[in-house]
């Protein structure tokens, strides 16, 4: 696999100065506090509206359109992933799963990376970029399969 343009990319195996270790530490933290907060949501049985319980409105799509956003069950895919029922979390959103793995993967990563002060390799950065990638894209086919069939 060709890996992504070297401008974008942090140089692996690389010492990190202190600065960074500490920028990194706080990415993986910022990335584990969702998992916190959907420990502490009961995903809502039709699969939408948990988000509700943070005290956020209902979707405007839904309200204005009658149609669901891309971002619809997200929040209750997100509820279930944490608790391990992943086949739930898969039919919630299947964006919102996939999302669920790769900052699960990404803490492990950016954890891991502050604790050693190196970066990790270049190939580990491109797969980390591309499942953004892949996920924006298959959060885009899963709203337009709902769209269509539900």
């Amino acid at each position: 696999m060709e890996s992504l343009p070297t401008a974008i990319l942090v140089p692996p195996g690389r010492a990190m100065a202190a600065g960074s270790r500490l920028a990194v530490a706080f990415l993986a933290i910022g990335l584990a506090v969702p998992f916190v907060v959907a420990s502490r949501l009961s995903p809502e049985p039709g699969g939408l509206a948990t988000h509700q319980q943070l005290g956020l409105p209902p979707c405007t799509a839904r309200v204005w359109f009658g149609i669901r956003c891309p971002a619809c069950g997200m929040t209750t895919a997100w509820a279930h992933f944490v608790r391990g029922r992943w086949d739930r979390s898969l039919n919630c959103n299947t964006g919102g799963f996939l999302l669920a793995c790769l900052a699960s993967l990404s803490v492990a990563v950016f954890a891991v990376a502050a604790w050693v002060a190196r970066w990790p390799s270049v190939r580990v950065q491109s797969y980390l970029a591309y499942g953004v990638i892949a996920t924006g894209g298959v959060t885009l086919a899963d709203w337009m399969v709902r769209l269509a069939w539900f």
